[in-house]
């Protein structure tokens, strides 16, 4: 039988163990930072932070590209079936083409297209001018490098001849190139007459061809007229013209 003292003395000892388990589980979690349990609750205090400061970014960027201008623009662009694109880009080339082409009422007459005809080749003149003295210096300027010797050599000729003749004929060259860098300059800024002036043309020429006289039977005191009507820059150059090929055709008659 336990007396009082004994009792007591095993409720001591048994609080004392508890306490010490107790103790020795502390011990145990502060001792090991990544136990199961500080995992969780650092989990679960770290989760929403972590999802507020990721999430918040995202949202406001998701917001402003949706509140922006050029995203509306983009999903209309991407909404929009294929057919539609294309017939709005077909309609953007054609309103270019008509933009460049001239209007209805810009229609050539016969004086505008002789005004243009000679604008045309004064550009062509001029750069003929251009061109042909421009190929005559370089051609120079490359000859006296000495690079033509072989060549002058083998040729029977005195070297200074020879010299000046390859050199004017790199300005003939350039000459003949002038004409044509001319034209193109001349279409360049005269592009909305461009068609009609090609139309008109075929048609002069074939006035020409039809009117012009027979050279064949013109003599020296019976010359031909403008055979090919060169001379004529206006309508009443082109009168004239006409009146000059039937004085060849009487002139003629009369003398046979």
């Amino acid at each position: 039988m336990l007396t009082p003292t004994s009792t007591f003395a095993l409720r001591l000892a048994g609080q004392g163990a508890a306490r010490a388990s107790i103790a020795s589980s502390i011990a145990r979690t502060t001792a090991c930072p990544y136990s199961t349990a500080s995992m969780k609750q650092h989990q679960a205090s770290a989760r929403p932070i972590g999802l507020a400061s990721t999430a918040g970014p995202i949202a406001r960027t998701s917001a402003a590209f949706a509140a922006s201008p050029s995203s509306s623009i983009v999903a209309r662009v991407v909404r929009q079936p294929r057919s539609q694109r294309c017939n709005a880009t077909a309609t953007a080339s054609a309103a270019a083409q008509q933009k460049s082409a001239p209007a209805p009422g810009d229609k050539l007459d016969w004086e505008t297209f002789f005004q243009l005809r000679k604008s045309r080749r004064r550009w062509q003149l001029g750069f003929s001018v251009i061109s042909g003295l421009g190929s005559f210096v370089g051609g120079a300027g490359i000859l006296a490098t000495g690079i033509a010797d072989p060549l002058v050599t083998q040729i029977p000729l005195d070297p200074f001849i020879t010299m000046g003749l390859m050199t004017m004929g790199f300005g003939a060259l350039g000459w003949l190139i002038g004409p044509s860098v001319g034209s193109l300059v001349f279409y360049t800024l005269n592009k909305r007459w461009k068609t009609q002036m090609t139309v008109k043309e075929k048609e002069f020429f074939a006035r020409i061809k039809k009117n012009r006289v027979d050279p064949s039977v013109s003599s020296v005191g019976n010359p031909v007229p403008d055979f090919y009507g060169e001379k004529i820059s206006s309508v009443k150059g082109y009168r004239q013209w006409l009146k000059d090929q039937r004085a060849f055709n009487k002139k003629r008659v009369s003398f046979v």
